[in-house]
């Protein structure tokens, strides 16, 4: 079976290798090296040692996993003819992807691997900085780094910061959670007598300092709420702060019950934001909506019931199993074929209810249930064939609420209206409107005109009895006049 023994080069130079390592690496007949960059190296050739490195693999591609696969499968080619020795920076274990994929090829049977050890970079690296692990830290790769990868509670560090190009995209990771001016410290060479240590602020990490393979940045923790608001265990903890016993009184008191009316006018007031196409209002209401969703799951969560934990699992287990043309194999190329896809899904999940109408209702609106007890018969077929049905029905109990108003009583009259507000509904469902947010909008509009009206009275005799009826409609038709010159 092909042999491979991987050897860890240290972090730095000569003297901070073990001797079990160097007579391993002065004894190998065989010897490659993932990188010609390294101290060490110059000083083994000067004592005689031959090795041949794989670095004209890193000039040919343009991808690292790419230059990794090319390295391990030239190794397997060359372990074919007799057992080698590899020797890779740091750890081989720390840090290094074609040891990680040396080790899936051993666990198929493929290879026979040994790994030597060598002293990782983490070591000196806790040392120079004068961090203490225990803390929490965690280690990322610069080269593949994203937002969400980074606790701002932690030590963080980040390594393969080896060029200007990858800095700057770690930089910009960085400064999507931290302040712009948020020092971090350039770590070079840690452990050996070349080692320095360089800080700079956040927004400098591409301009200022010399990088190269033995370059760790170092990103200090935020430990206070106020300064790490950008992660969601931030929110999550102040929500828990304000509910628990030395917090408010009022979020203390609050129960799924009592906070509807909140979600509902929060969720409107993001819409009137989307409406007016302002981000900044957009990004407020936003938060007023996830403060709604925060604290529905800490009352979860404090009556022992379910937690955020179990809101995010059911959402997004919801999401990968109604999406399987994306996280399947399903073939959907149409929204119409996603949304057959999605309902038929959604009926498999839930148990059939015994009559068609039950679950449709929404006790907090009277428009979306009717709006769903519709479109729910319409799927069965009892429709009109096109929306000229709908409407000759609107005119048929237009007319009979007409009459009522003229003869009948006050029942007769809320009845017949009832039907008018249903069939309209039943338009707004022919051309794919909703009735609840045409009704909101209308409910801005009349405020917005009247504001005006009244802004008018006020400017002039300050009373409204003072105006005729003709009079205030002037006012209100001179608002909408302004507002559709807007």
């Amino acid at each position: 079976m092909n042999k491979i023994t991987v050897i860890g080069l240290g972090a730095s130079d000569l003297e901070q290798l073990s001797l079990g390592t160097y007579r391993l690496l002065k004894q190998a007949d065989h010897l490659y090296l993932r990188t010609e960059e390294h101290p060490i190296v110059a000083e083994l050739r000067s004592e005689g040692l031959e090795m041949e490195s794989f670095d004209r693999i890193y000039e040919a591609n343009d991808a690292f996993e790419d230059v990794y696969q090319q390295i391990v499968d030239k190794l397997l080619e060359l372990s074919v003819q007799q057992p080698i020795t590899y020797a890779v920076p740091g750890h081989p274990l720390v840090a290094e992807r074609t040891v990680q994929l040396l080790i899936e090829k051993e666990r198929t049977g493929e290879i026979e691997l040994h790994i030597a050890g060598g002293s990782s970079f983490l070591d000196p690296i806790f040392t120079a900085l004068r961090i203490d692990p225990i803390e929490g830290f965690q280690l990322l790769d610069g080269t593949d780094l994203k937002r969400d990868d980074v606790r701002m509670d932690q030590h963080v560090l980040i390594g393969q910061v080896y060029d200007a190009f990858v800095a700057s995209d770690v930089k910009l990771s960085l400064m999507e959670k931290y302040p712009d001016s948020h020092v971090v410290t350039i770590v070079t060479s840690a452990g050996s007598r070349d080692e320095v240590l360089t800080e700079i602020p956040l927004f400098e990490l591409d301009r200022t300092v010399t990088l190269n393979n033995l370059t760790t940045v170092y990103v200090p923790p935020l430990l206070e709420h106020e300064q790490r608001l950008k992660e969601w265990s931030s929110l999550r903890d102040i929500i828990a702060t304000l509910r628990g016993p030395d917090g408010c009184p009022w979020d203390r008191e609050q129960t799924h019950e009592s906070l509807k009316r909140y979600l509902i006018e929060e969720s409107f007031e993001l819409i009137q934001a989307i409406d007016e196409e302002n981000d900044d209002a957009i990004v407020e209401e936003l938060g007023d909506v996830l403060l709604q969703v925060f604290l529905h799951a800490q009352i979860g969560e404090d009556n022992g019931y379910f937690s955020m934990e179990d809101v995010l699992e059911t959402v997004g287990a919801k999401m990968i199993r109604r999406h399987p043309h994306v996280f399947a194999q399903t073939q959907a190329d149409t929204t119409e074929e996603v949304l057959t896809n999605w309902q038929a899904i959604k009926e498999q999940e839930k148990p059939k209810p015994s009559m068609l109408l039950e679950g449709q209702e929404r006790l907090a609106s009277s428009l979306l249930t009717s709006y769903n007890y519709q479109k729910t018969a319409a799927k069965v077929g009892f429709d009109w064939p096109s929306i000229e049905g709908a409407f000759d029905k609107f005119q048929e109990e237009w007319q009979e609420f007409q009459e009522e108003v003229k003869s009948g009583g006050p029942e007769q009259q809320l009845d017949e209206l009832g039907d008018v507000l249903f069939t309209i509904v039943n338009i707004a469902r022919f051309l794919k409107l909703s009735p609840e947010e045409a009704m909101w909008h209308a409910n801005e509009k009349f405020k917005s005109r009247f504001h005006s009206v009244e802004q008018s009275v006020k400017q002039g005799s300050g009373k409204f009895e003072n105006y005729t009826v003709d009079e205030l409609e002037e006012f209100w038709q001179q608002a909408k006049r302004e507002e559709e010159s807007k």
